[in-house]
C-alpha cells in the first residue's frame, strides 16, 4: 500500500500537472469506485471546474476544485496518472476505473487492479478524512507531544504507529524501517518508552520518511508515481523485506515475524524484544 512518501511523490508531480486546468469530462466505468456519489453526480459536480490546488493528508490525495475537495485513496494496488504520460492506462484500460478528462487535452487516470482504492468527493475534506491523527512531519508535533501521546496508550508500538488516528501516514514499511532506526522492538509497550527514546522515535521517523519522499517512495511490487515511474528508494530500506540478510549495522541476519497480523522485519540483536513483565495490549 502506497504510505506517506509515495502519497506525497504523487502530489507533487500532480501539483505541477494539473493545477490551474479545467475538467471538460468525467468518466465513471466502475461505479463502486466512487465511494460518495453516482457517476452523474460526480460529473455534475466537476465538470466546467478548475483544479485550484492538490495536497496531501495522511495516505489521501486532496484536489480542491471548488467548491468541493475531491479525495483518493490509493490502498493497495491504486494509481493516479496524471498529464496522460502513462503507457499502460487509457481510457480502454480495463483496471482504469475513473478517468478525469482535462480542457489542456491531458487525461488524469485512477487505475487500480484489485478495486480498493476509493474516490470521494466532499464540501469540506474532514468529510472524510474524519479523526486522523497529526502528520508526522508537521512541527506541531513535538517531541513533549509525541512522548505524552505514546505515555497515555499502553500498546505495542507498531500496531500504535501503524493506527491512522495515532499518526497519519505511516505504514508497514517505514514503521519497521523506523523502528530498525531507533533499536525498539515492535513488541515494546508505548508506555515504556522514555522520553529520549520517543523523541528518538520522532527523529527517525521523520528522518527515514524525508529520504524516502527524496527518492521518489519505495516500489516493491505494484506502486508507481503519478507519471508511471517506479519509486526508487527499494535499495535504502535496512529492514523491511530483507529477511535473512545481514543488519546493516551489527550483521545479524534480519528476521520476518508477525506483530498485530503483520509482517515485521526486525535485526534480533539490534531490537531486543520487552520483558514478560512489559507486556502490552490494545487500547
Amino acid at each position: 500500500m502506497p504510505e506517506l512518501p509515495e502519497v506525497e511523490t504523487i502530489v507533487r508531480q500532480l501539483s505541477s500537472c494539473v493545477v490551474g486546468q479545467q475538467i471538460s469530462q468525467v468518466v465513471v466505468k466502475w461505479p463502486a469506485s466512487v465511494a460518495t456519489h453516482s457517476p452523474a453526480a460526480l460529473a455534475a459536480a466537476l465538470v466546467g471546474r478548475t483544479i485550484t490546488a492538490v495536497a496531501r493528508r495522511g495516505k489521501f490525495i486532496l484536489l480542491t476544485v471548488p467548491p468541493h475537495t475531491m479525495l483518493v485513496h490509493l490502498r493497495m494496488t491504486g494509481r493516479l496518472l496524471a498529464c496522460d504520460k502513462s503507457d499502460d492506462a487509457s481510457a480502454a484500460d480495463p483496471h482504469v476505473h475513473v478517468y478525469w478528462e482535462l480542457a489542456s487535452g491531458d487525461t488524469l487516470f485512477f487505475r487500480d487492479i484489485r478495486k480498493f482504492g476509493r474516490v470521494y468527493l466532499a464540501q469540506s475534506p474532514e468529510q472524510v478524512l474524519g479523526d486522523l491523527g497529526p502528520e508526522p512531519l508537521d512541527d506541531a508535533l513535538t517531541p513533549e507531544g509525541f512522548a505524552a501521546a505514546l505515555h497515555s496508550r499502553r500498546r505495542q508500538i507498531k500496531p500504535l504507529l501503524l493506527d491512522q488516528r495515532f499518526v497519519a501516514g505511516l505504514g508497514n514499511i517505514y514503521v519497521d524501517e523506523t523502528l530498525w532506526r531507533t533499536g525498539i522492538h515492535p513488541t515494546t509497550p508505548s508506555d515504556s518508552l522514555s522520553s529520549e527514546q520517543a523523541a528518538s522515535l520522532l527523529a527517525a521517523m521523520r528522518s527515514t520518511l524525508t529520504e524516502a519522499i527524496r527518492d521518489g517512495g519505495t516500489t516493491l511490487r505494484d506502486y508507481r508515481n503519478a507519471l508511471n515511474a517506479e519509486g526508487q528508494h527499494g535499495p535504502a530500506l535496512a529492514a523491511y523485506g530483507r529477511t535473512g540478510q545481514p543488519c546493516l549495522r551489527c550483521g545479524q541476519p534480519i528476521e520476518r515475524l508477525v506483530v498485530g497480523s503483520r509482517g515485521t522485519h526486525i535485526c534480533p540483536r539490534c531490537q531486543v524484544p520487552p520483558t514478560n513483565g512489559e507486556s502490552s495490549h490494545d487500547d
